[in-house]
């Protein structure tokens, strides 16, 4: 919507009975601008009430019933009767509300005076009635001929679309993936990523997608030094290397890259010795005990990865006065089929995009900040066997098949000398992308998005994993296109560069086209790391998009034991969606096959980067077909998304999250709860009185079509915050994990209320929830105003 529709004046939403405006397919006839603002023209709609209650209890959709939907008792007279007891997503991702049935007592707005009462002769009774037995007799043969020589109109344009899906994917060939994973696989030794975009470049533009671009930046990354870093035990004088293999013996050739690459990417660099300090997962309750009984400043901080963003934690441990880092997995928080404990990883303390051009495109004439490191602590990742060396644990530490934790006893003290060498340089990164131009919204974008390898980098194999699913359905598409069909919106494939070094590509390419973006973009599809594991598919996808997904998960799920259809939900996820999630406000989807256990037990394990070969990747999935699984379920979520008049976002799923988040032990949010309240009425009466008639091609305008899909795609955007604790999403719709249905920003607040005894930062975070919640009602009721506008205008 434009800026002067935001300014709209409200309209009142009294109860549960709302009135729907029908107005016939003639008298909606597209309106040019002008009758936004003309007041003269008088309406000629016809009134109709229905239940909206009972139209969102439409059979069919129990199993989409929210977990945490259970009774709210407020003590505040404000909210006392606020029923939260049915939250539930609506009807259908479409807004189709099939069960609408008028009044038997409903009157027209305007009455017809009786036709004159006149007596004809028989002369003129018998020429009417000759009349009418020829026109009778000559529609029937019109009738029979057209019904003999034109196709039947009987199967819904719905059922046709689903058809045309159906025959794009069915051309999606495991085979096909497999032989392109084994070709991309073969590049990743090149010195930088040029060979490997160019070599997806070709590739796309000979399936035939349009005018292939490769766009390069020049930025800042922090790779590398000549050799390991290395711990070193103060007592015994014992040097290791991250993985636990001591200085002194010659380094695998097989492992010797993947020990210089166990690094902690922008962390500072130098020497550091100190005590080893147990901090466990590092969160606020553990800091306040460990604060309580020991001096930590310039202490290394033994941590373990997982339950937090690793860059909220390390900022607890800097404000603490930490001056090292000793980061690890513990082998319980793992699968049990996972050996890892002599496994090194990296990760990257890089929050997103060039670090020496924060929130601007790193291009040519830019000015570059001297940033070579993005914290004060050393940060370094090791094995989980180089942790048992160092608190002297040699002992099996699963009893009775459960499995203890590693801990430092905290009788004993060890002193260790950490080193760490990186060095910091300016390299090209390269993105790759294609557009297949859109037949009727060319100007609207839906984004699909994998990933290359960057080197020199992390060598890990998940990226041709990633490339080898967006090859396979542009093969899939093109082959379509080529036949002369068209999705109605553009779609635009990226392969972005740098992502390992915190997404740096897709940043870069987001702020450059930032303006572009904000207004056209309509969806991310992200297909990052696809092959996680091999256990049970996990769906990431906005509140919006939820049931599209679980649709999608239901109809197409090859291993159905193991895909349960509530498994869709909203969390924090690694990968280059970040930036449209967390700058644009942009509706998101992601598929990927993971472990049971990984999405069971703690979070943000996937924050650490595993070298996994492609002999891994091809162990989890020989025969490719959770490849093509995913390749298919992300293909028609992309096909909807692009080819249905009406975008198939959900409005009222947004209210029912909101009220949803605000169900927890966190006082002071009696007032939220009042504002989701009226939000969720607002959303019930757009998502009705809006989407139903677009969504019935009998009613459908082009002009009120193009209205709708600018208010559906700009509803997250009221839902981005400015400042969030680090590592956070700014976009609060989504969750740290799926245990947790609260807004993570007010339980970050609540706890550092508890640690601190301080209520400012926990009421400046109930302050930034009210308000996306007062956006959010303020956008669906400007845009009801805006569509009562142009019906006055068109009547």
């Amino acid at each position: 919507m434009g800026e002067n529709e935001a300014s709209l004046p409200n309209t009142s939403l009294q109860g549960k009975k709302m009135a729907y405006q029908k107005v016939n397919a003639d008298q909606r006839a597209p309106g040019h601008s002008q009758y936004l603002d003309n007041d003269d023209l008088q309406a000629t709609a016809l009134d109709l009430e229905w239940d909206m209650e009972k139209e969102l209890e439409e059979p069919g959709f129990d199993q989409f019933q929210l977990d945490s939907a259970e009774n709210q008792n407020l003590e505040n007279s404000e909210t006392a009767d606020l029923n939260l007891d049915s939250i539930q997503p609506a009807t259908s991702p479409k807004g189709r509300f099939q069960r609408l049935q008028e009044e038997t007592d409903y009157a027209t707005r305007y009455t017809r005076s009786a036709p004159k009462s006149n007596h004809c002769n028989l002369c003129r009774l018998l020429k009417i009635l000759c009349t009418a037995i020829i026109l009778f007799i000559f529609g029937i043969l019109i009738g029979y001929y057209a019904h003999k020589n034109c196709p039947s109109n009987a199967t819904s344009s719905g059922t046709l679309d689903h058809q045309l899906y159906q025959e794009i994917l069915k051309t999606i060939q495991a085979e096909d993936i497999k032989k392109t994973f084994r070709n991309l696989v073969q590049l990743y030794r090149s010195e930088d990523d040029t060979d490997i975009s160019k070599t997806i470049k070709t590739q796309w533009t000979s399936l035939g997608l349009e005018d292939v671009q490769l766009v390069n930046y020049s930025v800042l990354l922090n790779l590398p030094g000549p050799s390991p870093s290395s711990v070193t035990l103060s007592s015994s004088g014992q040097c290791f290397h991250p993985n636990g293999q001591p200085c002194s013996e010659d380094a695998r050739t097989q492992s010797s890259q993947d020990l210089l690459y166990s690094y902690a990417a922008y962390s500072a660099k130098g020497t550091l010795e100190a005590k080893v300090i147990d901090v466990s997962y590092g969160n606020t309750d553990d800091l306040k005990r460990i604060k309580k009984m020991r001096n930590v400043t310039n202490q290394i901080a033994l941590l373990k990865l997982g339950k937090l963003p690793l860059l909220y934690k390390l900022s607890l441990l800097e404000k603490a006065g930490f001056g090292g880092v000793l980061l690890y997995i513990d082998p319980c928080d793992l699968p049990k089929t996972a050996n890892l404990s002599y496994e090194t990883f990296m990760v990257s303390l890089n929050p997103g995009g060039d670090p020496s051009t924060p929130g601007y495109p790193s291009v040519v004439g830019s000015f570059r900040q001297d940033r070579t490191n993005l914290t004060s602590l050393l940060v370094q990742p090791i094995s989980a066997a180089l942790v048992a060396k160092l608190i002297s644990s040699s002992k099996d530490r699963t009893k009775n098949g459960a499995c203890t934790p590693l801990e430092l006893p905290h009788n004993e003290e060890r002193i260790v000398n950490m080193h760490i060498q990186t060095v910091t340089e300016f390299k090209t990164v390269t993105n790759v992308v294609g557009y297949l131009k859109g037949l009727t919204s060319p100007d609207r974008y839906v984004i699909v998005g994998s990933h290359h390898h960057t080197a020199p980098s992390y060598s890990g194999q998940e990226w041709a994993s990633s490339t080898a699913v967006i090859t396979a359905f542009i093969q899939a598409l093109m082959f379509r296109v080529k036949r002369g069909w068209r999705p109605d919106r553009s779609i635009v494939f990226c392969s972005w560069g740098g992502t390992v070094l915190g997404n740096i590509g897709s940043y870069e390419w987001g702020e450059d086209f930032r303006k572009v973006l904000q207004r056209n973009l309509v969806a991310y599809v992200s297909l990052h790391s696809p092959m996680k594991g091999n256990s049970s598919l996990r769906s990431v996808a906005s509140p919006s998009l939820q049931q599209l997904v679980a649709e999608k998960n239901k109809v197409n799920c090859s291993r159905r034991a193991q895909c349960p259809e509530t498994n869709v939900s909203s969390v924090q996820i690694q990968g280059d969606a970040d930036y449209f999630i967390n700058h644009l406000g942009v509706p998101t989807v992601q598929f990927a096959y993971e472990d049971t256990k990984a999405i069971q037990d703690p979070g943000f394990l996937s924050e650490a980067l595993f070298p996994k070969s492609a002999k891994k990747i091809e162990e989890m999935d020989p025969f490719f077909k959770l490849h093509e699984t995913i390749t298919k379920l992300s293909g028609e979520v992309i096909l909807q998304i692009a080819s249905e008049p009406v975008l198939p976002f959900n409005a009222l799923d947004i209210a029912l999250e909101v009220q949803n988040s605000l169900k927890g032990d966190q006082p002071n949010t009696h007032q939220l709860l009042a504002l989701a309240s009226h939000l969720r009425e607002s959303a019930e009466l757009f998502q009705s009185d809006e989407m139903r008639p677009a969504n019935d091609p009998k009613e459908r305008v082009p002009l009120r079509v193009r209205m709708l899909n600018d208010i559906l795609q700009d509803m997250e955007k009221n839902f981005l915050v400015q400042q969030v604790p680090p590592g956070f999403y700014r976009n609060i719709l989504y969750h740290l994990d799926d245990k947790t249905s609260q807004f993570s920003i007010l339980l970050e607040a609540w706890e550092h209320r508890k640690s601190l005894a301080s209520n400012e930062t926990f009421q400046e975070a109930l302050s930034k929830v009210l308000h996306s919640i007062n956006s959010a009602q303020v956008h669906f009721k400007a845009g009801l105003n805006v569509f009562d506008s142009v019906l006055d205008g068109n009547n």
